[in-house]
C-alpha cells in the first residue's frame, strides 16, 4: 500500500519536509494558500539570501535561547554543512561572507528555488496552491481527526485530504503579504494544542521623535553605532524611521527590548555613536576644537559625527547639549533612547511564540494528535537574523519528516 503525507504550508520548512518524505517513496501533496510557494524565501533573498551561518554547532545553538536543548538533536542531524551540501546538490554552491554568514554563489533565492521545485517535481511531489487549511475533520468522539484535513479552494469549494501523516509548516505571523499570517493559531487551540502568543521578533522599535527630527531625518542611517540593552551590545548601522528606529543592531536586541517592555512598560536602549573611540579620546578631541566653533560644529568637525547623529544628541537633551567635554563624551558613548513598544508583528522579520515545545515529542509530533508533525517558525523558538532562522526551519523540517517516516513504519 502506498504511504501518503500531506504538507500544510509551502515555505522553506514545508518544501524541505516534502523532499525528505518523497525520497522515502511516500506520496506527498503540499498545500499552500498563496498563488505560489516559497514566497517568503524569495522576499528574504532580495538583499542576498543568507541561508545559514558558518559558526560551530555549539555557537549556533547559543542563538536560540531557552529552545536550544530541544533543537539540538535536529540541528546536529541536519547541520549548516548539510544545508550547504543540499544547496550544492541543487547546483547552487555557497560561500561564507566576512561576517560568517553563508550565501548562495548567485546571492539570490530565485535560482535555488527554481532548481528545488524542479527536483520536487522529479520526486513526484504534488503542489496545490490557493488551498487554505481550515482545520481538522471531526472524529467519532467529536474531537479532531488527525488524518482528515479540510481545505478551501479559491472557487469557494471545500475539499478533504486524508493521508497517513501530516506535517504543518505554516510559519509565524510576520510578513503576512507572503502568506505567514498566523491564521492557523485558532484551529490549533481549538484542538487543545497550547500555542504561545505570537509576538514580533527581529523588529524595529517605536520612539516618540519630535516632529521636526522625524521629518528631517526619516530614512537616514546612523552608521557604525553600537546598540546596548542589558548585557547585549551589537554594532552595525541603525536607521531612523518616522516612528522609531530599525536596522541590524536594533533587531538583534529586540528580544531584550520586548522583555523589558513586558516587565516595566518601557525600555531604554543605549546608542554609542563612536564605538571605536573611548570617552577620554572624545573629550580630548572636543577640548582641542577651534575656539570659534559652536558645540554643533565641533561635534561634526572634531568628533566626526554626522548631522543625524548631532541632531540625535539635541533630540534627547531638548537641544541643551552639555558644555563640559567629559559630560558630552559620556552622552556620545551612551545616548539614551526610550521605547515603549516594538513595531507591529506584520513589520517584523520573524516571530516569537508558536506551538509550545511541550506539545511536541522528540520527533516534533504533536502529542495530542498522533501522526501530525510541526516544523519551522510556527514552533515556539526564536533566533536572530544571520542565517539562524532558515537553518532551524530546515533542520526541524528534516527532523519532522524523518519522525513521520519512523511513525509510519511503526
Amino acid at each position: 500500500m502506498t504511504r501518503s503525507a500531506t504538507i500544510v504550508g509551502g515555505g522553506a520548512a514545508g518544501l524541505m519536509a516534502a523532499q525528505v518524505l518523497a525520497r522515502d517513496g511516500i506520496a506527498v501533496t503540499v498545500h499552500e494558500h498563496m498563488p505560489s510557494v516559497g514566497r517568503k524565501l524569495l522576499l528574504a533573498g532580495r538583499g542576498g539570501l543568507n541561508i545559514t551561518h558558518s559558526e560551530s554547532i555549539d555557537q549556533m545553538l547559543g542563538r536560540y535561547g531557552n529552545a536550544a536543548d530541544r533543537l539540538r538533536p535536529a540541528m546536529c542531524a541536519f547541520t549548516s554543512g548539510n544545508l550547504r551540501s543540499w544547496c550544492r546538490d541543487l547546483g547552487e554552491t555557497t560561500f561564507v561572507g566576512s561576517s560568517g554568514r553563508v550565501f548562495p554563489a548567485s546571492f539570490r533565492a530565485t535560482p535555488l528555488l527554481r532548481a528545488w521545485l524542479g527536483h520536487l517535481a522529479h520526486l513526484g511531489v504534488r503542489i496545490e496552491v490557493r488551498s487554505r487549511w481550515l482545520g481538522w475533520g471531526a472524529a467519532r468522539d467529536g474531537g479532531p481527526d488527525a488524518q482528515r484535513l479540510l481545505f478551501s479552494r479559491s472557487d469557494g469549494t471545500t475539499t478533504e485530504a486524508v493521508s497517513d501523516v501530516a506535517v504543518f509548516a505554516l510559519g509565524g505571523a510576520s510578513w503576512p503579504r507572503v502568506g505567514s499570517d498566523g491564521g492557523w493559531v485558532d484551529a490549533f487551540r481549538r484542538a487543545g494544542v497550547e500555542v504561545i502568543e505570537l509576538r514580533p521578533a527581529n523588529c524595529g522599535v517605536r520612539i516618540d521623535w519630535t516632529v521636526d527630527f522625524a521629518n528631517r531625518f526619516v530614512g537616514m542611517p546612523l552608521k557604525n553605532v553600537a546598540v546596548t540593552v542589558d548585557d547585549s551590545t551589537i554594532r552595525g548601522d541603525a536607521m531612523v524611521t518616522g516612528q522609531g528606529m530599525e536596522g541590524g543592531p536594533v533587531y538583534a536586541v529586540s528580544r531584550n527590548v520586548r522583555e523589558h517592555i513586558d516587565r516595566d512598560g518601557r525600555c531604554t536602549m543605549l546608542v554609542d555613536l563612536q564605538p571605536d573611540l573611548t570617552a577620554q579620546h572624545l573629550a580630548d578631541r572636543f577640548d582641542r576644537r577651534r575656539p570659534k566653533d559652536s558645540v554643533g560644529s565641533s561635534l561634526r568637525r572634531a568628533i566626526g559625527l554626522s548631522p543625524v547623529a548631532v541632531s540625535l544628541l539635541r533630540e534627547v537633551t531638548g537641544n541643551r547639549l552639555p558644555r563640559v567635554s567629559t559630560d558630552l563624551a559620556a552622552l556620545i558613548k551612551a545616548v539614551p533612547l526610550i521605547t515603549t513598544a516594538t513595531m507591529p508583528i506584520a513589520r517584523a522579520i520573524s516571530t516569537a511564540g508558536g506551538v509550545s515545545l511541550d506539545e511536541l515529542d522528540d520527533s516534533f509530533m504533536l502529542r495530542r494528535l498522533p501522526g501530525t508533525f510541526a516544523a519551522g517558525e510556527m514552533i515556539d523558538w526564536e533566533a536572530p537574523t544571520g542565517g539562524y532562522l532558515l537553518q532551524a526551519s530546515f533542520s526541524t523540517a528534516v527532523a519532522a519528516a524523518r519522525g513521520a517516516i519512523a511513525w509510519m513504519s511503526r
